[in-house]
């Protein structure tokens, strides 16, 4: 099996539940703390096609920097708002699993089965 890599802030209860569901699975994980080593733009916008998803859909809405930063600005590029979230990853909804090409968000942490089975 291909190694599993998940986007991990142990702060998230659902991080640490997806981790965990993980982890009694494989014991092959490549834990990503994305707080304190941000994935590049380049990555982001990897992981958004993996999802099929745009920027905004992968961003915490809710987290005060959004509305700080004024990213609610429908006008707002996909590129500035994949910027946004190397800038302030914070902004990344958490957890997000990867592999074989594949991704999924632990939202609930169940959700990441589909890909590594």
């Amino acid at each position: 099996m291909t190694k599993i890599t998940i986007l991990h802030n142990p702060r998230c209860s659902k991080s640490r539940e997806t981790l965990a569901l993980l982890q009694a699975r494989e014991n092959d994980i490549n834990v990503i703390e994305y707080l304190k080593n941000p994935p590049s733009a380049n990555e982001i916008s990897h992981i958004l096609s993996l999802l099929g998803l745009n920027a905004r859909q992968l961003m915490r809405t809710k987290e005060s920097e959004y509305k700080d930063l004024s990213l609610d600005n429908v006008n707002l590029t996909e590129a500035q708002l994949i910027e946004a979230m190397v800038n302030t990853p914070k902004l990344i909804e958490r957890p997000i699993v990867l592999v074989n090409g594949k991704a999924a968000i632990g939202r609930p942490p169940e959700s990441v089965l589909a890909i590594i089975e």
